[in-house]
């Protein structure tokens, strides 16, 4: 499949370049064929997204419809785990793409179709769980404990959520105080704790959760495969909380008192789970990050779009200077967070995954801290240029004003944006100095 031409018209700031017809170093046939696949798929999957928001959920088919067509799999961070892919007999995905044709890209035009509605509630409904919960599974678990439940999750037949977060232990991962204890048989973890803001926790039959195996600090972590709905009633409670934005994604409370886990379900080695968990927060946060770019995109689209229509003063508002001089502020913003984006992932694609985490793991935090910086940017403008319209819950304006009320949806998940910012600097500095006595350690060998 050719890309788009030049000559076909589309409203500024719509679509990222590559698909308005500029050229792109990045993509090539295969891209565009699988873009314009998920497109179809997706667009007619979230036709009804702005009513399942305003009633709170989504239809119980669009979790299996998107099993079905194995658009659940690309939800998973790149690279995809091929090796237990294809012992679950998953071979290729939409459109006939092998699993083992998957780069960064379609990864990328993955994210960025599922935002097109500009709305994240219905996407992350679905797809949540398996862009965090699972991989830890993956790529830590026991042999035993994958080939027990990583089919079943891989086909949609598994539901499952992150649980990392506590009422009093955001970003401040380390400072996680939910217990688990080992029973006096030995067999079990005895779990007890609260977890909070747990997205897809409403419905998710399991956890990949945070629990503090050791004493405090970092080193004190684990990660546990927690049963949810086997112990609902069994010293699991948990309850809907309604956020924001986002209102179909399932965020849930969950209180852990005495709750029996099997030993065999530790994920990888006891107080490895900080480290597990930050190399899982590079693949969110970029997720993230690709979501509300879009999200972004639709909101300074619509507002170009409404103001080439709408006259005040006796004429178009796209005559005024003073609102083409908001549209273009956030256009740099919008069209330098893409670029920055599209840098990354291509770092990612070469790099690979032990030396991308490595290397982009404060670069990563930095993208999804900019990109809510230039959501909120893009919201406030679209809502502003909409005037009245961008208030009200209906009509004209009625996807603005849903953007600006998930722009904290963004900026708040995956590490608060300051603390991200923080963690970007020193990230960099440490693989500074890190480099630096490296080099200095070579130099004096040779003395």
């Amino acid at each position: 499949m050719a890309p788009p031409t030049l000559s076909t018209p589309t409203i500024p700031f719509s679509e990222p370049p590559y698909l308005m017809g500029l050229p792109s170093p990045y993509y090539n046939e295969s891209h565009y064929r699988w873009q314009k696949a998920c497109r179809e798929f997706i667009s007619t999957q979230f036709a009804d997204v702005l009513s399942w928001e305003a009633s709170g959920s989504v239809p119980s088919t669009l979790f299996q419809n998107f099993a079905k067509a194995n658009m659940l799999i690309p939800a998973l961070p790149f690279p995809l785990p091929i090796k237990q892919l294809k012992e679950a007999g998953i071979h290729e995905l939409l459109g006939g793409l092998k699993i083992e044709e998957f780069d960064a890209f379609h990864r990328l035009i993955y994210g960025d179709e599922m935002l097109r509605s500009g709305l994240s509630g219905p996407p992350a409904s679905i797809t949540t769980g398996v862009n965090f919960a699972i991989p830890p599974l993956y790529s830590y678990a026991s042999p035993s404990l994958q080939q027990k439940y990583l089919p079943g999750l891989f086909r949609g037949e598994i539901t499952s959520c992150l649980a990392i977060t506590e009422p009093d232990a955001g970003s401040d991962v380390a400072n996680i105080t939910t217990v688990a204890k080992k029973s006096e048989c030995g067999k079990f973890y005895i779990v007890t704790g609260q977890k909070k803001w747990i997205t897809n926790g409403v419905w998710a039959e399991y956890a990949t959760m945070a629990v503090r195996t050791g004493g405090p600090g970092p080193a004190g972590l684990s990660l546990l495969w927690v049963p949810l709905a086997e112990n609902e009633g069994k010293g699991l409670e948990r309850r809907r909380i309604y956020i924001s934005g986002g209102s179909t994604s399932g965020t849930a409370f969950l209180d852990l008192d005495e709750v029996k886990v099997p030993v065999e379900n530790l994920i990888g080695v006891e107080g490895m789970g900080m480290k597990y968990i930050m190399n899982n927060f590079n693949a969110e946060r970029l997720s993230v990050a690709i979501g509300a770019t879009r999200t972004a995109r639709v909101a300074l689209a619509s507002a170009v779009e409404y103001v080439m229509k709408r006259e005040a003063f006796g004429k178009p508002l796209m005559e005024q200077a003073v609102v083409r001089h908001r549209l273009a502020k956030c256009g740099v913003m919008l069209e330098s967070q893409w670029a920055w984006i599209e840098q990354v992932m291509y770092q990612i694609g070469v790099l690979g995954k032990k030396a991308g985490d490595r290397e982009l793991g404060g670069v990563t935090a930095m993208v999804k801290a900019n990109s809510g910086m230039v959501l909120n940017e893009c919201a406030q403008c679209a809502v502003l240029l909409f005037g009245g319209k961008g208030l009200t819950k209906s009509g004209e304006g009625e996807t603005v004003e849903h953007i600006l009320r998930e722009v904290v949806v963004t900026r708040i998940p995956g590490g608060a944006e300051d603390v991200l910012l923080d963690l970007g600097v020193r990230q960099l500095v440490k693989i500074y100095k890190t480099k630096t006595a490296e080099l200095e350690a070579k130099r004096g060998s040779k003395l």
